[in-house]
C-alpha cells in the first residue's frame, strides 16, 4: 500500500490542545494528569478501566465508544481500532484533503494521546500461562501510538507518567512545544520497539532457540556516564529489559556515580563470585578486569586476606566483590586498602556506617547473586556476537585422573577452586592456588608458558613484600584454562613448586605432557571441558 503523496508540515510551534485521549494500564498519576488536563479546558475522551476512574474522581469523561458508535468486544480486544480513533490521530490538519475527509466523515481531532500499554514484560516474568501472557499482548495501544507519533507535528503522545507534569504545564501555558513533541514521538516509538522486542524475545523463547533468526534487544539508558575507557570518549549505561541482577541493575548504596572501567571491573568481579561456591564466603579482587586475587573462607573477613595475600599491589585501586551480604569485619578489612569499588548483594548497618566514612568508595548492593545465563553479547564492527553464557561447572565425578599419582582430597578441592577461578581469567589463563585461595595469576598472555611464569613472578613477589621466605606456590596446585600444547608450561608451574594440575586436556602433545609430569612427580587430571575467555 503506498504511502500518503501528501508532504505535510512540522505543524505548530505550540500546538493547542482541546481534545485528549488517555488510555492506561498503569494509572499512576493519571487522575493528577487528568485534572490538569481539565482544568485548561481539555476534552477527555478514555477507555475501559481509565474511564471508570477518571468518573469515579469527578471529571467529565467522553467514551470512546460514544466517538466510534461501536461498544468494546471481544473481552477489550477490539475497542480503539476506528476509523473515528485513528482518523482523529493521523489527520495532517493543514492538508485540504485530509481537513475535507474529516468533514465527511464527522471525524473530530484528537491532539494529545496519553497510553501505556498492557503490562507484557511484568505478566511473562510472573506467569507460566502462555494465554494469560498473550492475553497480554496490546494491540490498540501500540497502533494509537505509532500513530499519534507518526504525526507528532499535530500530536502530543505520552506513553510514560514521567512526562505527566511537564506536558500538562505545557498545555496550561496554551499548548505543547514542537521540541517536546518530537522529543514524545521518539520516546514513544523506543517504548513500542521495546515491547514488541520482549514480545518477540517471548516467542523465541517458547520455540526454545537462544538464536533466533533476528535478534530483538531493548535497553534502557540508566544513566550517562562522564566519560568512557578514556577521556575522550563519551559513554553511557544501559540496562537490558528483563536481565539478571548484576553491576547494571545494583543499587549505588555509597560513593560517587560509577565510571565505565568501574561498571566493567564491578561485572568481572560479581560474574566471578556469582560462580563459586556459595556454600561458604568468598571474596574476588579484580584489577582491569581480570582477577588479582580469589579466596574463600570461614568469613568474608578471613576470604579478603586471603585473598588480598595473592597480589597486595595490584589489589590496590580494584574492585571487590562478596558472595554474601557484608558485615562489619568485611567492610573493616576491605576499607584498610584504597578499593575503588565493592559489590555485594547487601550490607549491614554497620558496615554501610564504616562504608558511609569512605565518601569515594562506590558501594553497590545488587540484591542477590545468580551465576550467568542466557546470552553473551559482544560487539564487533558491524554486528554482535552472540553465545550462550558459559555456565558449565566441573565436579570431581568429571575428572579423569591422567598420571600415575592422583591428587589428595585437598590437592582435589583445589583443583576444582583453581579451574573455575580460571574461567573467569583473561586467557591464555594460569591459576596457582592453596587451601582455597588464589595464591597466583597469570592472564591474557600470548603464551601459556608466559602466564605460568608470570603467576609464578607475581606469587614469589608477593612472599618477598611479606617476609616469607618460602614462595607461595611452593605446595600449590595450577589450574590452566585450555591444554598444555607442550611440556613447557607445565614444567614451569612444576619449578614454582606445584603439586598437582587440572587441564581440559585434548593436545596432540598429551601423551608427552603426562609423561612430564609424571617424571615431575605431578598428580594431573584433565576435564575435557576448555574454559576459554577472550
Amino acid at each position: 500500500m503506498a504511502a500518503s503523496s501528501h508532504k505535510g508540515s512540522s505543524g505548530p510551534a505550540r500546538l493547542a490542545v482541546k481534545r485528549a485521549l488517555i488510555s492506561l494500564s498503569d494509572k499512576t498519576g493519571a487522575t493528577d494528569f487528568a485534572k490538569a488536563l481539565a482544568a485548561a479546558g481539555v476534552e477527555l475522551l478514555s477507555t475501559g478501566g481509565t474511564a471508570k476512574a477518571l468518573k469515579e474522581a469527578g471529571l467529565a469523561v467522553t467514551d470512546v465508544s460514544e466517538v466510534t458508535g461501536f461498544p468494546e468486544i471481544m473481552d477489550g480486544r477490539v475497542k480503539t481500532l476506528h476509523p473515528a480513533v485513528h482518523g482523529g490521530i493521523l489527520a495532517v490538519r493543514d492538508a485540504p484533503e485530509h481537513v475535507a475527509a474529516m468533514r465527511e466523515h464527522g471525524i473530530a481531532p484528537i491532539d494529545l494521546v496519553a497510553i501505556n500499554l498492557y503490562p507484557f514484560e511484568a505478566t511473562a516474568q510472573r506467569s507460566d500461562d502462555p494465554l494469560e501472557i498473550i492475553e497480554n499482548i496490546d494491540i490498540g495501544g501500540p497502533a494509537m501510538i505509532r500513530a499519534a507519533a507518526k504525526n507528532a507535528a499535530f500530536v502530543a503522545v505520552v506513553t510514560d507518567p514521567a512526562d505527566y507534569g511537564r506536558v500538562a504545564e505545557e498545555v496550561a501555558a496554551g499548548g505543547v512545544e514542537r521540541a517536546l513533541r518530537q522529543e514524545l514521538a521518539g520516546k514513544a516509538f523506543a517504548r513500542t520497539a521495546a515491547y514488541d522486542a520482549a514480545i518477540a524475545g517471548w516467542f523465541a523463547e517458547r520455540e526454545g532457540t537462544l538464536f533466533p533468526e533476528r535478534l530483538s534487544l531493548s535497553a534502557e539508558r540508566a544513566a550517562e556516564l562522564r566519560y568512557g575507557e578514556n577521556p575522550h570518549q563519551k559513554a553511557a549505561l544501559y540496562r537490558l529489559d528483563g536481565a539478571r541482577p548484576g553491576a547494571a541493575s545494583a543499587r549505588l548504596a555509597n560513593g560517587k556515580p560509577l565510571s565505565f572501567n568501574n561498571l566493567g571491573d564491578a561485572d568481572a568481579a560479581y560474574q566471578l563470585v556469582a560462580d563459586l561456591d556459595p556454600a561458604r564466603p568468598a571474596i574476588a579482587i579484580i584489577k582491569h578486569a581480570n582477577p588479582c586475587g580469589v579466596a574463600s573462607g570461614a568469613s568474608l573477613a578471613e576470604a579478603h586476606q586471603k585473598a588480598l595475600r595473592c597480589d597486595p599491589v595490584s589489589a590496590y585501586g580494584g574492585v571487590v566483590a562478596a558472595n554474601r551480604p557484608l558485615d562489619a569485619q568485611a567492610a573493616k578489612a576491605i576499607t584498610a586498602l584504597f578499593t575503588e569499588v565493592v559489590i555485594a548483594p547487601d550490607a549491614d548497618e554497620e558496615a554501610l556506617n564504616i562504608f558511609a566514612a569512605k565518601p569515594n568508595l562506590r558501594l553497590l548492593l545488587t540484591g542477590e547473586m545468580r551465576p550467568a545465563e542466557g546470552i553473551i553479547l559482544r560487539s564487533i564492527a558491524g554486528g554482535l556476537l552472540v553465545q550462550e553464557a558459559d555456565v558449565a561447572q566441573v565436579s570431581e565425578a568429571d575428572l579423569k585422573v591422567v598420571t600415575k599419582r592422583a591428587p589428595s582430597p585437598g590437592e582435589l578441592a583445589d583443583l576444582l577452586f583453581a579451574f573455575r577461578v580460571a574461567k573467569h581469567v583473561k586467557s591464555n589463563a594460569i591459576v596457582y592456588a592453596k587451601d582455597g585461595a588464589t595464591v597466583g595469576i597469570g592472564a591474557g598472555q600470548m603464551s601459556r608458558v608466559d602466564s605460568a611464569r608470570i603467576a609464578a613472578w607475581k606469587a614469589a613477589e608477593a612472599a618477598r613484600q611479606a617476609g616469607e621466605e618460602v614462595a607461595l606456590t611452593e605446595g600449590s596446585v595450577v589450574a590452566s584454562d585450555a591444554f598444555f600444547p607442550f611440556a613447557d608450561g607445565l614444567m614451569a608451574a612444576a619449578e614454582a613448586g606445584a603439586s598437582a594440575v587440572i587441564q581440559p586436556g585434548g593436545s596432540l602433545r598429551d601423551e608427552e605432557v603426562i609423561a612430564a609430569a609424571d617424571e615431575a612427580g605431578l598428580a594431573m587430571v584433565l576435564t575435557g571441558l576448555r574454559h576459554f575467555r577472550h
